[in-house]
């Protein structure tokens, strides 16, 4: 959900607060992840220059704009997870990102992806 709505946000800059519709027949569970969803794409929004700052800086020969949409968006939500979000280790950060690649990138998305979020987790040594 929170792919998405980046994705989405990423394609349309003028919708400024991307939010995820909630049916009145979700479940709880179904709240509970929509939720996190939300928390994600909030956090992403409001940290994006010290999220691509890091992503520019780690990335060599490859510029934001030249990155497919789908794996900047995936990039950003596991930079925001690594930077900001304690509560969830590292590795579990960067196999959920992989997976996530694989289910929506390209061929080649999922070597990316982890190429680039090994380089900034090596530098990070508050997050097990």
């Amino acid at each position: 959900m929170a792919l998405q709505m980046l994705y989405a946000s990423d394609l349309n800059p003028s919708n400024e607060h991307p939010f995820i519709p909630r049916e009145e027949e979700d479940s709880k569970k179904q709240y509970e992840s929509v939720d996190f969803a939300e928390e994600l794409v909030k956090g992403v929004t409001e940290n994006r220059a010290a999220i691509d700052a890091l992503l520019t800086a780690k990335s060599k020969n490859w510029s934001l704009v030249r990155m497919a949409r789908v794996d900047l968006s995936i990039l950003r939500i596991a930079i925001f997870e690594l930077l900001y979000r304690s509560d969830i280790p590292k590795n579990v950060t960067i196999n959920e990102a992989i997976e996530v690649a694989k289910k929506f990138g390209t061929e080649d998305s999922p070597s990316f992806v982890n190429g680039i979020l090994d380089e900034i987790a090596t530098g990070l040594t508050s997050k097990n």
